[in-house]
């Protein structure tokens, strides 16, 4: 059930999930003074939730800060969450745009920093389960030369949560020495944080694909409307709902 209403919660937490109920409310309303209100109200979620300043503002105070590790230092496992490949019609993996998890996981072990990989992640699909993303990336790090000795895949889970406790297993296992490595996008690292940590995990924030640095925007890109940052806002608020709902069930 939780997995469900977290699918649920992503539709709704979207700024162009927004528009759209009210478009439509609009088109049936039979009130012209009803209509007004809601034309007024779609113009300003436009003009706010595409404004590209108060986009970068508001998630760089979200994301968690980068983090430089001390030369020499090793930990025993750097774990990587999924959320980070695509499957086709084909069942044939790619990576998306938050392959940067990948790459700085791959970095992490070939610089020394982190001696085993555990890769997280099963399939987050309500309908149609995907292959699981876990066996993909484990033969992508492979590829990269990194040996087969050195990964351990974890392909059950399909939330933040079970991720975490999964994981726990593992460790608990393995009785591999804390603290670890923890390794995810910018903008899901606040929450996964709080959720590994509740679970009894002692985790190291080494965050990565950042959806926004904090750099000079010229003019244009403050006027102008970016449209696709409506869409991009319902990524920022199912963090931060979700988090506050973690929180609220026990799990953060």
């Amino acid at each position: 059930m939780f997995f469900i209403l977290s699918k649920v919660l992503s539709f709704l937490v979207q700024p162009i999930s927004w528009i759209l109920v009210l478009l439509i409310w609009m088109i049936f309303s039979k009130s012209k003074a009803v209509k007004k209100r809601l034309l007024i109200s779609i113009i300003c979620i436009a003009v706010l939730f595409s404004n590209l300043f108060l986009y970068q503002k508001f998630v760089t105070a979200w994301q968690t800060k980068p983090v430089t590790l001390s030369k020499g230092t090793q930990y025993s496992v750097g774990i990587v969450l999924g959320g980070f490949a695509d499957f086709d019609i084909n069942k044939r993996g790619y990576f998306s745009e938050s392959a940067d998890r990948f790459i700085q996981t791959e970095k992490l072990y070939h610089q020394g920093f982190i001696q085993k990989i555990i890769m997280t992640g099963g399939s987050g699909e309500l309908i149609n389960p995907e292959p699981k993303e876990a066996a993909f990336v484990k033969n992508e790090l492979i590829a990269s030369g990194i040996s087969e000795n050195d990964i351990m895949i974890e392909n059950s889970s399909r939330n933040t949560f079970e991720n975490a406790v999964f994981t726990k297993k593992i460790l608990d296992s393995l009785q591999l020495k804390a603290p670890y490595i923890l390794i995810t996008s910018a903008t899901h690292m606040p929450r996964s944080l709080q959720v590994f940590r509740k679970a009894g995990i002692s985790v190291i924030a080494v965050p990565s694909d950042y959806h926004v640095i904090n750099s000079h925007l010229s003019i244009d890109e403050i006027i102008i409307p970016k449209l696709k940052l409506l869409n991009d806002w319902g990524i920022i608020f199912h963090e931060i709902i979700g988090l506050k709902v973690y929180q609220l069930t026990g799990k953060a």
